[in-house]
Formats: C-alpha cells, sequence, structure tokens
C-alpha cells in the first residue's frame, strides 16, 4: 500500500504533496507514479491528518482535498484506491467516485460511518485507536494491551456484521501509534502472530 497524504500536516509526509498553501495535482500524480513504480499494488488517499496531536479537519475541506485527487487517479493509474476517512459522507461519496476500499482508523465509531460503509460493497479496514488524535497519546493505558486490542477489534467486527457488513470484507489494523506507547507497539508486534489468529 502506498500512501498519499493531501494533508499539510501529516507527520510523515504533511505538506509534500502542497505548493505554497495548495493541494499540487501535478505533484500528486507524480507521487502515485513513483509509489506504483516501487512496488505499490494500493493507493491509500487520505484528506485528515491522524497523527497525534492532528487538529481537526471540516468535512467541506476534507472532501475537496479526496475527492478531485479520487477522480485523477482513477483516470490516470489502473490501481485500486482506498480512503482514508471517518466520514460517513466521504465514505458514501468516495464509493460512487470509484474507490475500491475504506480505511476508518476510527473503525467506523463515528455517528452514520457504520451505515455509509454498509450500504457499499466494499472492503472496509478498521483500526484500533485509544482516543481522538488530539489527546490519543496523552497517557495511554491498558491493562492488557493485546487482550484489549483484539477485543475492540472483535467486537467492531460483531457490530459490522449486525449492521450487514460481512467478515470478508473487514480488514483489521491494530492500530500501531495509534493510542500506544513504544513499549505498548512493540508488545502488540511481537504478539502478531497472536493477532492474524
Amino acid at each position: 500500500m502506498g500512501i498519499l497524504n493531501l494533508t499539510p500536516d501529516s507527520f510523515s509526509d504533511g505538506g509534500d504533496l502542497y505548493r505554497g498553501d495548495k493541494l499540487d495535482l501535478d505533484t500528486v500524480l507524480y507521487r502515485a507514479q513513483c509509489l506504483i513504480d516501487a512496488g505499490a499494488d494500493l493507493l491509500d488517499i487520505g484528506g485528515e491528518s491522524t497523527r497525534p496531536g492532528a487538529s481537526k479537519v471540516e468535512l467541506n475541506e476534507e472532501v475537496a482535498r479526496v475527492l478531485p485527487v479520487l477522480e485523477a487517479l482513477r483516470g490516470r493509474f489502473d490501481i485500486p484506491l482506498s480512503v482514508d476517512t471517518s466520514s460517513p459522507t466521504l465514505m458514501a461519496e468516495a464509493a460512487s467516485s470509484g474507490a475500491a476500499m475504506l480505511n476508518d482508523v476510527r473503525a467506523l465509531g463515528r455517528a452514520g460511518a457504520l451505515e455509509a460503509a454498509a450500504a457499499t460493497s466494499l472492503p472496509i479496514c478498521l483500526m484500533h485507536s485509544l482516543g481522538e488524535p488530539q489527546v490519543m497519546q496523552d497517557n495511554p493505558q491498558y491493562r492488557d494491551v493485546v487482550a484489549e486490542v483484539v477485543a475492540f477489534l472483535q467486537a467492531r467486527i460483531d457490530v459490522c456484521e449486525k449492521a450487514g457488513i460481512s467478515r470478508s470484507r473487514l480488514i483489521l489494523d491494530p492500530g500501531f501509534g495509534f493510542g500506544k506507547t513504544l513499549e505498548q507497539n512493540l508488545t502488540l508486534f511481537r504478539a502478531l502472530p497472536a493477532l492474524v489468529a
């Protein structure tokens, strides 16, 4: 998966796709080509930074960042495109604009997100996170990080299945770096075989 952060403030490449204070479509397309050339077989497009401490993005701004890029990428490349969003509105619009997958760091927890995702036929990545980006790294506490992440993801699977989203459509992400200390991340990493089971 190649990542295209369409934000000015993402932790890894925030602002790299901008010229001044505007998202630059030519730069986005060039970066997409570089990712594909490097072996990416899926591109993930996000219009809201979810790094620790990130500011909330208004829906109209997120949509304005994502949809034109989604359409441009679909017109240029023959590669599946994932849209990273928690917004029910953007989920629906992305699905109708040709997205191949939805990726939600809030695991369809926002009001209306579950229903919006269920109304599509797309695969959905559900991620574990402890709280919103603004506060998720403020002293995250677990009794057993592995057991709690597994329980959270299983609960979200159950909710999705009750909403009509089959298990075969779900991809699970333990959320490394999202509401976890370094030691908690390492514990989770060491437990990957248990998480896969």
